[in-house]
This record gives structure tokens, C-alpha cells and sequence, in this order.
């Protein structure tokens, strides 16, 4: 994959492929108007939510919350959005392949405008996900109930789409062999995944957290894929791309997110093709699926797995699952796989390597089960 690039004077390519890994500065319309027809397989879109805000918002010991009051979200009328939202639309289903999706995000003050215009324009539904955040910010007023969520749309180019990505089987080894719910839970952006100004203030005002885009990426594309993102902003679908191993070409406006998204880009070191690859094919305690702890970070893509007494090895690969040599499952079927038997605790068996000895990754889920339990006090 090569070093994103920025293209200020772009003029329109027809089969080149100039305009992979690289971030567009300009109009979103403008910019996807100049690419070439059905060129990319997944768009992820974070359009501005048209907040409405009247006023600054202040916590109850007076002091301002850092909300969205940037220029580019403020639209003169709903009538404006709508046209707004209409024509980049448009552009996004002509570049979009015939067999390609699209995600869309938003909160309740868009999504369903957003929603009404994708069906007017003949793209076809197939689910609506809720990102949980185990850590939303809460409602100052008291007068309304705390917004904890936001919504993806995703949905195919038109209702008779045939062969669009979905790794159900991949989804489903990564969530301990359940299906895959269409309700997500993950913190919002904070900490060091956070990008900052000079100041030290955010950078953008709605950075998304990369283990969300990581779930869109992982269930929706595969490996060499292009992901087009018409509002770049901080640049997180390019840093998830990169590290996934799909293509991006992003979108934006501003010339200090373009900045941000570039130096951030260009630090991301891809994983490797035997972590990318993709699998085919209760318990009283909060679940915590194995998935879950590549998407935050708890154990890392390429790490090596042993047994307790390191009879057997495998390597965890990026959508959660473990591989061992050509043969790829949860950790629970690979686990039974390597002893021969029907059905194996997965948790218990399969071992991390930590200060020079093997620690059950059960472990992780422990801390992984403390980290929901303090989001939720």
C-alpha cells in the first residue's frame, strides 16, 4: 500500500488508480463527482448531524461543554439538509460498485432524514446498527434522557444487489460462535486514540473511535478493498484502512484535519496477510467476545496463543478469530481442533505470553469485564 498522498488539484481519473490512499481536499460532491464510475466497494459517511444548537451548553458547575459548533454543521433549514444530503448521495451511488455498501452514522437529530433519503434514492436497507457507548456524555439539562447511542445505517446500492461483502462467519467466530447482534458496544473516543490541537483541545469535535470502524471494516470488506469516506475529518477510516489492509481515498474541507489525518495515517503500519486473513465460511457475567478484545486493543492481532504446556501454537488474527496453518475458527474450535475433541473452553485453554511465563487469555477477559463494569457505574 502506498503513503497517503494529498491531491489539492485532482481533475478525474477514469481506470487509474491514482486517487487510492489518498485524501482529496474539497467539496465532498465536487471531489466524488471526479472519480470514476462504481470504483469503490464500502463507503463510510459521517455527515455533519445538523445539531440545531442555540447557544453554548454548560455542565452544572458552569463550565462550557466542548459540543459540535463548527461552521460546517449549520444548515439555514432542514429543507437545506435535505438538499444538502440529496445530492452527495447522489455522487456516493454512482462511484459505489453494484455489489457495494454504505454505512452511514448519525444521531437522532439526522440519521432518519438520512435514512428517508437513501430509500427515495433507491438504496435498499439491510440494517440498522446501535453504537452503545459505554461512556456517553450525559444530558446536563435533566430534561431529556441521556443520548448513550448513535445509529449506522447500512445498506446495498439498490434492493435486487446481488454478492455484497458480509462476513457472517467471521462476525460470528469473532462473537464466541453467536451471531452477531446489530447492537455495538464501545466507548467513545478518548484517551491517546484522541487527537488534539495546540492548544490541547480536541481536534474534531466527532473523532470515532477506530474499534467501531474496525467492525464496519471487518464485517463489510475484505483485504484490498476501497473504502471511500466523502467526510474524512480526523482521518480514522484511512488509519483503519491502512492498518487492515484495505485502500482508502478520503474527502475533506478542512486543511488542519487534513494535516492531522495525514501525520496520523502515515505512522499506521499494516498487519500482515496472515492476520488479514478472513474466515469464511451463557454466562451470568457480562459476555465479553474474544473479538472484542482485538477491536480495543487488549490483545493485538499477531499475537502468538499456546496451550499451558505449549504443545500447541496459535496466531489471533484481526477479525478475532485464531489460525493455525491453513485452518482458521474461534478460539473454542480451535482449541477442540488441536486436542481432537468436540468442544473446548477456549478461555481456559489458549494462553498469552506475559513476564516471561503463559497466562490464560481468560485473564483479558477479566479485565475486559472490569473495564464495562466501571463504564457503567
Amino acid at each position: 500500500m502506498s503513503a497517503v498522498r494529498r491531491l489539492d488539484e485532482f481533475s478525474g481519473v477514469s481506470s487509474r488508480t491514482e486517487w487510492l490512499d489518498t485524501i482529496l481536499k474539497g467539496d465532498c460532491v465536487a471531489a466524488m463527482n471526479r472519480l470514476p464510475d462504481a470504483s469503490v466497494d464500502v463507503i463510510f459517511a459521517d455527515p455533519p448531524y445538523n445539531l440545531q444548537l442555540n447557544g453554548d451548553l454548560h455542565r452544572p458547575d458552569q463550565s462550557k461543554v466542548d459540543a459540535v459548533d463548527d461552521e460546517w454543521d449549520q444548515f439555514d433549514s432542514f429543507e437545506a439538509y435535505d438538499a444538502f444530503t440529496r445530492a452527495w448521495l447522489l455522487a456516493a451511488r454512482r462511484v459505489l460498485k453494484p455489489n457495494g455498501t454504505i454505512w452511514v452514522i448519525g444521531s437522532y437529530h439526522n440519521i432518519f432524514r438520512v435514512g428517508a433519503k437513501l430509500q427515495d434514492l433507491g438504496f435498499w436497507i439491510l440494517n440498522d446498527i446501535v453504537w452503545r457507548k459505554t461512556n456517553p456524555m450525559p444530558n446536563f439539562r435533566g430534561r431529556r434522557f441521556q443520548n448513550a447511542h448513535e445509529t449506522m445505517i447500512w445498506a446495498s446500492r439498490d434492493a435486487k444487489a446481488k454478492g455484497y461483502t458480509f462476513n457472517y462467519e467471521a462476525m460470528k467466530a469473532a462473537n464466541e460462535d453467536v451471531q452477531m447482534r446489530s447492537d455495538w458496544l464501545f466507548p467513545i473516543c478518548t484517551g491517546n486514540e484522541r487527537l488534539k490541537d495546540a492548544k490541547g483541545d480536541k481536534l474534531h469535535p466527532t473523532q470515532k473511535p477506530e474499534a467501531l470502524l474496525a467492525r464496519v471494516m471487518l464485517a463489510s470488506t475484505k483485504p484490498g478493498d476501497v473504502v471511500l469516506d466523502p467526510f474524512f475529518g480526523s482521518g480514522t477510516t484511512g488509519a483503519v484502512a491502512k492498518r487492515l489492509g484495505r485502500h482508502f481515498v478520503g474527502i475533506e474541507r478542512e486543511q488542519d484535519y487534513i494535516d492531522a489525518a495525514m501525520e496520523r495515517i502515515e505512522a499506521v503500519k499494516p498487519l500482515g496477510a496472515t492476520e488479514l486473513t478472513v474466515l469464511t465460511g451463557k454466562r451470568a457475567e457480562p459476555r465479553v467476545a474474544f473479538g472484542s478484545l482485538v477491536d480495543t486493543g487488549l490483545i493485538k492481532a499477531g499475537t502468538t496463543l499456546w496451550d499451558s504446556q505449549r504443545r500447541w501454537s496459535a496466531r489471533v488474527r484481526a477479525d478475532g478469530t485464531l489460525s493455525i496453518g491453513e485452518d482458521a475458527g474461534s478460539i473454542h474450535k480451535m482449541g477442540a481442533r488441536v486436542q481432537g475433541f468436540d468442544a473446548c473452553n477456549g478461555w481456559t485453554f489458549w494462553h498469552y505470553e506475559r513476564a516471561g511465563g503463559l497466562t490464560p487469555i481468560d485473564e483479558l477477559r477479566r479485565i475486559a469485564r472490569l473495564g464495562m463494569e466501571k463504564a457503567g457505574a
